[in-house]
């Protein structure tokens, strides 16, 4: 009786918990786990206060979060159940994106570990997520106890192109001893120049010229690495190669910001923990050893390197070489006035493998070959040589008609390598410390003997290390091409900053191509911490002038304190589409004070509402009434431009304020904004609203309407003068670097769908396509920079890799393929691509939002349209199907009927417009 009792009891105790979990659906956990900008699990991070972000699983069971938890340690063992450092308890939010950290105050070099779990719409809660974790680098400078360590270079008063000091790169050494093995150890490293970093003859990374690039006396960026498996008991040595790079190089033809007679110097401090327990730090100081008698005789970012291999010092980073005949070394203390930072995004890395090469010609022992793709970076060659010989490497975007290279548009940039050979045999040589833009590469000085092969040589495309974010493809092979083109021209011109061109002797962050670009590039790209680091440059940079002017070069080494209309306004344009495209009010808040400051510089400068001051205008528009550098402004008058982005940078600064929840500002601005748009009417337009200004041009029309300048029924007397001018021009555009990348959207908000599309696909001059049609592989600085009928553009400022242009891929993605944020950080998607049969049969785009992947696939067959539609967990989707209504829709194979999936928001003849939650949908409509 008794064993039966308990034989029952324990039953039912089992159905009673198999009912329980039948009860309780097991939800998948979160995914994709990242902090502040992005970052997965980063080592050396910069930010103490992070915020975290994931993402739900697309799931049948998983439309949206309605709470959360995340949990903090200082352990992984301490998680979930006893975190030390921060348990956000439950909050009941939809929140999953730069949740803000409020936990312990963390410290430089501490290592924290993070999980998070959410309860989906049914108050069903998940499993933790893996455990991620972020340590943080080095934050302030009293946490460097090492001595800025180096030779001194300048004394060699070596000079290059203008008579410009060169620096020979130095070899620096420092032996230790440890006791014991190493349980783990962190090199923290940075330079004044660029480095590469040996721990007993291995690498201890891959990245490229670090640490990049920033405004050198307000900030230089320190990095972190994981040292532990590069050390052992006994002796160790570290040793680094340094080199001028952007510190104390030759940058923008001479007009240096740094004085460059000041010789690079290194700083690198190795902490180390032993398996006893005990301590041991490694500094850069006068204990060190240098020779500038090494193999890379000279290295500049414009010029190239030379490369003496009869200069090799074998094993010179390991424990066994003799740097008895080497110097010591100077040294100088850390500065407080320039703050060491951990890098807040990530190093510039060789991304891709460019070999599908091919030889063009080989003439009087000289071959040069063909990348078929202009790209940035530096050759790998494979080459045969005889001792003593010196290989020379020259680079070129194109080639003249005759088959020599047409390098007049790299100006004083000589952009040329030398290896010198120390024995017969095929070398290896990968340039170091320069980069080059180039598609074609030519050879001279290798084996006269040697037959040329295309294996000579490969391509090694740099940029920094970010990864793809969104695809674009379609029906239409030039319309591909022009996507290739983009991001071609993106990659290439994403070196550590974001530069204009990649060749000449410029390579500078201009502050007007970048704010054009930068939605087309985010869309491409994951870039949000690249951005967010350059938009910390140019407030650095900006705090030099009490009048609020952002100069037209971040870094500025052009000094010469002025700024322009179009360019300055990057420090509110750039923000403001980070946000929209990310979510993360963070951005708004670091650049808000920039923000107000540059539109108070516009009114320092401004005469009833109009500023007097100098402006670019729109850059290259094509046809210019004027000849030479004037010709470059464009037509459109430098006031009208100058007004036009006054308003509307105070348009976003209130628009910006009412998003931070400063109400005050956003009525201040916003009253500014149109009092400067009354200004700009009254200045600019008659009451037709036709402009009165000597010409008409299409950006002219633009920018009064795409900054909303006009009362709305001027407005719309604009739009048919701008109508007029684009039928002028027979439907092509008019437009420099301001106009084209919003020429698209006006043409959109106007509903001229078709007439854009006929813009994008004209093949003459001045088109998108004209430039392919031409054998372009990235996008060019000028519509018409080359033509095979009439050769290159008489003007030395003519770059063939300048991405400028290529902002059209923002329509390209949003409303082609139809695939855009309708609320901030895509929390709400809009789905609503515009086909034209005439042009295109299928588009497609997807992106990583912050919730997981959205796309957005549309074609056209057997007169059937068909859109396929992925939306991610924790959004909701307002899909626009052309040419359909509710009674000639499918879903998923079956009559279009409305479900809590599903909802019609409205239908008409030409569009049914649904709100969608997350899930994947496959419409069909017959035409």
């Amino acid at each position: 009786m008794h064993l039966r009792t308990s034989f029952l009891k324990v039953l039912s105790i089992s159905s009673f918990i198999l009912t329980l979990a039948c009860s309780q659906q097991i939800i998948q956990k979160p995914a994709s786990l990242t902090i502040s900008e992005g970052f997965k699990n980063p080592m050396g991070f910069y930010d103490d206060k992070p915020t975290f972000s994931w993402q739900l699983p697309l799931s049948d069971n998983i439309k949206s979060q309605n709470a959360y938890q995340i949990v903090v340690a200082s352990s992984g063992e301490l998680l979930p159940n006893n975190p030390d450092l921060w348990d956000s308890r439950k909050q009941e939010t939809s929140q999953s994106t730069f949740v803000e950290y409020q936990g312990t105050e963390l410290q430089s070099r501490q290592k924290a570990y993070w999980q998070v779990r959410y309860w989906n719409q049914d108050g069903h809660v998940s499993e933790w997520s893996d455990i991620n974790f972020f340590e943080l680098g080095l934050l302030n400078n009293s946490d460097w106890k090492a001595k800025w360590t180096g030779l001194d270079t300048s004394k060699d008063s070596i000079k290059g192109v203008r008579k410009f000091l060169m620096h020979r790169p130095q070899y620096l050494r420092k032996e230790f001893e440890l006791s014991s093995e190493v349980a783990s150890a962190r090199l923290y490293i940075t330079a004044k120049g660029v480095f590469d970093v040996h721990l007993n003859g291995n690498d201890v990374s891959d990245d490229v010229m670090p640490p990049g690039w920033t405004p050198y006396n307000h900030r230089i960026e320190t990095l972190t690495y994981d040292v532990s498996g590069l050390l052992e008991s006994g002796k160790n040595v570290l040793a680094v190669e340094l080199a001028s790079g952007w510190y104390s190089g030759r940058i923008s033809r001479g007009n240096a910001l740094y004085e460059n007679f000041v010789s690079p110097k290194i700083l690198c401090q190795l902490e180390i923990t032993l398996k006893d327990g005990s301590k041991q730090i490694i500094l850069s100081d006068e204990t060190w050893k240098g020779t500038t008698n090494g193999p890379i005789r000279l290295a500049n970012i414009y010029d190239g390197e030379v490369y003496d291999a009869n200069l090799e010092m074998s094993n010179w980073s390991t424990t066994n070489y003799d740097d008895a005949s080497w110097v010591n070394v100077e040294t100088e203390a850390i500065s407080d006035a320039v703050k060491l930072e951990p890098k807040r995004h990530n190093s510039v890395k060789n991304k891709t493998i460019v070999d599908d090469v091919e030889i063009v010609s080989v003439k009087d022992d000289t071959v040069i070959f063909n990348l078929q793709q202009n790209i940035v970076g530096v050759p790998k060659v494979k080459v045969p040589m005889r001792k003593g010989d010196t290989l020379k490497i020259r680079f070129s975007e194109m080639l003249l008609n005759d088959g020599t290279f047409y390098t007049k548009n790299y100006r004083s940039a000589h952009s040329t390598d030398y290896y010198i050979a120390t024995k017969d045999g095929v070398i290896e040589y990968i340039p170091k410390f320069t980069f080059h833009g180039f598609q074609f590469l030519e050879l001279s000085g290798y084996d006269k003997n040697a037959n040329p092969q295309a294996s000579w040589v490969q391509g090694l495309a740099q940029y920094s290390n970010f990864d793809q974010n969104g695809t674009f493809t379609s029906s239409h092979e030039k319309l591909n091409q022009l996507q290739s083109n983009i991001t071609w021209g993106l990659r290439d011109n994403f070196f550590d900053i974001p530069t204009d061109c990649p060749q000449r002797d410029e390579r500078l962050g201009w502050t007007g191509d970048a704010q054009v670009i930068s939605p087309t590039a985010m869309f491409n790209y994951d870039m949000y911490a690249f951005w967010s680091a350059w938009l910390q440059s140019m407030r650095e940079t900006q705090s030099e002038h009490e009048n609020g002017l952002v100069p037209f070069v971040i870094p500025d080494v052009l000094q010469n304190n002025n700024a322009s209309s179009g360019w300055g306004d990057a420090c509110v344009i750039i923000p403001w589409d980070l946000y929209h495209l990310t979510g993360d009010k963070n951005v708004l808040y670091e650049n808000y004070e920039m923000g107000k400051k540059w539109v108070g510089y516009y009114q320092s400068k401004a005469k009833n509402f109009i500023p007097n001051m100098h402006s670019f205008a729109d850059w290259l528009q094509p046809f210019p009434t004027k000849e030479g550098k004037e010709g470059n402004k464009g037509d459109t008058p430098r006031d009208l431009i100058n007004t036009a982005y006054f308003g509307y940078s105070a348009h976003l600064i209130s628009k910006i304020a009412g998003v931070l929840g400063k109400e005050e500002d956003e009525k201040k601005f916003k009253d500014l904004y149109k009092a400067v748009a009354d200004a700009f009417e009254n200045e600019f337009f008659d009451e037709h609203g036709k402009l009165k200004t000597e010409d008409e041009t299409q950006t002219s029309y633009l920018l009064a309407i795409y900054f909303d300048l006009l009362k709305p029924e001027t407005k719309k007397k604009a739009q048919q003068h701008l109508l007029a001018t684009i039928k002028k021009a027979d439907n092509h555009l008019g437009t420099g670097f301001l106009g084209t990348p919003i020429l698209p959207k006006v043409l959109d908000d106007m509903g001229e769908i078709d007439l854009m599309y006929k813009i994008l696909f004209k093949e003459t001059y001045p088109s998108w396509f004209y430039s392919i049609n031409n054998g372009a592989t990235t996008m060019w600085e000028r519509w018409n920079s080359y033509s095979q009928a009439e050769g290159y553009n008489p003007q030395p400022m003519n770059s063939l890799n300048h991405y400028a242009y290529g902002a059209i891929g923002q329509w390209m993605y949003e409303r082609i393929a139809g695939l855009a944020s309708l609320e901030p950080g895509y929390k709400k998607i809009k789905i609503a691509p515009i086909a034209n049969t005439e042009f295109l049969t299928s588009a497609s785009a997807s992106v990583k939002s912050p919730y997981g992947e959205a796309s957005s696939l549309w074609k056209i067959e057997n007169n059937t349209f068909t859109l396929y539609v992925i939306i991610p967990p924790n959004t909701t989707a307002e899909i626009h199907i052309p040419n359909a209504t509710q009674n000639n829709l499918l879903v998923n194979g079956n009559d279009f009927m409305e479900t809590s999936n599903l909802k019609l928001i409205s239908s008409n003849k030409n569009v049914v417009k649904l709100l969608a939650e997350p899930g994947t949908y496959n419409f069909q409509t017959k035409l």
